[in-house]
């Protein structure tokens, strides 16, 4: 086993240590790493090797305070040892451990989880079962590992309003509501915790997009949030986003109805289909601003010479014909309901890297492509699943001039270094694209009129310098007019 003293020094910076192998590093190596960063604390190391039958798990605990570093415009946190648990969810029954981290997990190659299992450090019921291991109801899945997580924007949380039960914030773009996959103490969740004290527990109460911003609710005790999730689900709860969009959104209230399908879990990819979840959302638009020098015509939207065809190949944004600010009233809660239903309707929201991606979705990026004839699901989860790997994660119809070659430098994506301690491939840091997207939730309130919360628009939404244009929202009558019918409960 390791030597006692090891194992109590790394425990007093981190609490949830444990000496682990990787794809690339032994047991030994990593042994070796560990008591090498050990020797240049001054403690000396005299002990053997691991028993690779046995688990070596530190109790689990709690890192205090957050390893947070605030850099400029980012939060990061310092590389810490972590135990991921989790019980055996009912559509992973039956199924082989290795099927499981192949399918549901993508933070690192799948060599690396097969290795973690046939050495200890993926293990069910505190025990080492290797890859082809059956998993059984009630089970537990632990899996211990140097834990690097991306930095997030160091805007602070804001606070729209706070009392006894509950608090309202304005939570800033870039940043997951809880713990997720590369993230847990860069979540909105554990960033209060350490603003408040340990003893404080955030209860969410809806959920956002971790690259969207705005209204969100945070219970103070477990009955209060119960409360408000209840009322929410009963649809009696109206919300509203704002969204800046591609092109010339049409006038008048449009209702998208169309349906919505999980295409990859793992990827957390949705596109309309036929045989999808019910979806309908009301959109209106807010306002209009065209290019700088006006609309081009469609002659001059062309390529004319061999160096344009060239700075438009994948860009086909370097023209486009302005954008739009778009009210969004969601009638239904499908995940990422308004960004594809936007991106359907042929306006996606215009920072988007997912479904504004050009290189994902193709020429048309998916618009009226209910049946997937233009670009077929294979394919969309192809060519996703290499953003952030081999590409850079962009949006195409998404371009800025100033920032271009800033962006370039700047956008997360694997550099081809490898953590010197757990071999883990590392990251650059995301650009600002990387940490935002143009859909903003605006608005909660109760149908009956027992409350309303309202956050400023996002300065992103706001009329560009030189022209004008609303800076603020009216009330959501139109919106609920426009499904009145169909969803009376919407009314007051």
């Amino acid at each position: 086993m390791v030597h006692r003293a090891i194992r109590h020094a790394i425990g007093r910076f981190y609490p949830k240590v444990v000496i682990m192998a990787s794809p690339k590093v032994s047991v030994e190596e990593s042994v070796g790493a560990a008591s090498e960063a050990l020797r240049k604390m001054g403690i000396k190391d005299d002990s053997g090797i691991p028993d690779p039958n046995v688990p070596v798990i530190t109790p689990s605990g709690d890192l205090w305070p957050r390893p947070y570093i605030i850099d400029d415009d980012l939060r990061r946190v310092e590389p810490y040892f972590y135990t991921y648990n989790t019980y055996c969810k009912e559509r992973w029954r039956g199924r082989r451990l290795i099927d499981i981290f192949e399918s549901e997990f993508r933070d690192r190659p799948l060599e690396y989880y097969r290795n973690a299992m046939v050495t200890g450090h993926i293990y069910v019921n505190g025990k080492k079962v290797g890859p082809e291991h059956i998993l059984r109801n009630g089970e537990k899945i632990s899996h211990t590992l140097h834990r690097h997580e991306p930095p997030v924007t160091s805007e602070p949380i804001g606070i729209i309003h706070e009392d006894d039960d509950m608090i309202v914030i304005n939570k800033p773009a870039g940043v997951p509501v809880h713990p997720a996959g590369r993230y847990n103490f860069n979540s909105i969740t554990e960033i209060m915790t350490a603003e408040r004290g340990r003893d404080f527990r955030p209860y969410p109460c809806n959920r956002l997009d971790r690259l969207t911003s705005g209204i969100m609710f945070i219970g103070k005790t477990v009955p209060a949030a119960e409360a408000l999730g209840v009322q929410i689900k009963s649809r009696s709860v109206r919300k509203e986003y704002i969204a800046r969009v591609v092109g010339k959104f049409p006038d008048g209230e449009v209702i998208c109805d169309q349906p919505i399908l999980a295409i990859s879990p793992k990827l957390g990819l949705n596109r309309v289909r036929a045989n999808g979840k019910s979806a309908r959302t009301v959109f209106k638009r807010l306002a209009y601003y065209p290019p700088p020098g006006g609309e081009p015509s469609p002659e001059e939207e062309k390529p004319h010479t061999a160096d344009e065809v060239e700075a438009q190949r994948g860009r086909p944004w370097l023209k486009k014909q302005g954008y739009s600010i778009v009210r969004c009233l969601p009638v239904t809660g499908r995940t990422h309901q308004i960004r594809v239903h936007l991106q359907h309707l042929g306006h996606p929201i215009q920072n988007d890297p997912i479904y504004a991606n050009q290189r994902v979705w193709g020429l048309k990026l998916g618009k009226n492509d209910v049946d997937g004839t233009q670009t077929t699901d294979e394919d969309v989860i192809s060519r996703l699943s290499r953003m952030g790997k081999s590409e850079v994660a962009e949006a195409v119809v998404y371009y800025d001039e100033m920032v271009e070659k800033y962006e370039q430098k700047r956008a997360e994506k694997m550099t081809g270094e490898l953590c010197s301690i757990c071999a883990t491939p590392l990251y650059s840091d995301p650009g600002s694209h990387e940490l935002s997207l143009w859909l903003h939730s605006l608005r909660y309130e109760d149908a009956h009129g027992a409350w309303a919360y309202v956050s400023p628009l996002p300065k992103w939404a706001l009329p560009p310098e030189g022209m004008s244009g609303p800076t603020t929202v009216g009330g959501m009558e139109e919106l609920v007019e426009a499904v009145k019918d169909e969803n009376p409960e919407l009314l007051s």
